[in-house]
């Protein structure tokens, strides 16, 4: 859902950057789903930037033009890294979008032993594609702030060279279907959080990550989707 209209630098048309003109994919949503008509107000953000109104000047089958106003800062980011084991290609989008919309600025992809190698070479991981996915996430959640995503192809230098770094002064966690300690609730303080595939981590992983400073946890004997794991542990820990 487009519950905010995000601007590209390149929509600007006035020297001023206060006019924008929208055309394509915007412009089919907001004239079949909003059916929004001249002199009506929407909710808009810069890339990156601001939030704020637009009021929509003109509007006809090719494009439509507003005159926009954007002083409100974006919502607060959630304060967690994100690092999930590279998932199946429909799943990869929706835990891409679903990060995207819970405030998650940060995500690692990675390798894992039960991650199918032919999924590296899934357009889903193109940037072109990511970058799709987290605007419809930032659409959906009224936020401006693209994630940084970053991809590792080895599991053994990823863990023991990056990860250290990575956990300082942050409490880091590993989902883990197996393993009997709940997920914490905890307000406030930094985490990284490791997501395997659906199946978790195999034990040789987890020893790894324990070696790291990684604690397993589970919030259920389920086995979730990716997509599905990351809201609810995301909603386990605010």
């Amino acid at each position: 859902m487009m519950n905010l209209v995000l601007l590209e630098p390149t929509d600007f048309i006035d020297a001023r950057q206060r006019t924008v003109r929208l055309a394509g994919r915007r412009l089919t949503h907001i004239r079949s789903v909003c059916h929004a008509i001249v002199g009506e107000r929407l909710r808009v953000g810069l890339i990156d930037g601001s939030v704020g109104h637009g009021m929509i000047m003109r509007i006809d089958d090719e494009s439509l033009e507003m005159e926009v106003d954007c002083s409100e800062p974006p919502p607060p980011p959630l304060p967690l890294t994100l690092i999930i084991a590279l998932p199946r290609p429909k799943s990869l989008k929706k835990s891409i979008q679903a990060a995207t919309s819970l405030g998650i600025k940060k995500i690692f992809i990675i390798e894992s032993w039960r991650v199918e190698k032919n999924y590296w070479s899934s357009p889903a991981l193109t940037h072109e594609s990511l970058r799709e996915q987290m605007l419809l996430g930032l659409e959906q959640a009224r936020d401006t702030v693209l994630p940084a995503v970053e991809i590792r192809r080895r599991f053994k230098p990823f863990v023991e060279d990056e990860l250290p770094g990575i956990i300082i002064d942050s409490l880091a966690l590993v989902a883990h279907p197996y393993e009997a300690r709940r997920c914490p609730s905890r307000r406030g303080k930094p985490v990284v959080l490791m997501i395997g595939p659906e199946g978790g981590f195999i034990p040789y992983e987890i020893e790894r990550l324990r070696e790291t400073g990684f604690q397993p946890v589970t919030i259920g004997s389920r086995i979730l989707r990716v997509e599905t794991a990351i809201a609810a542990f995301s909603g386990r820990l605010w």
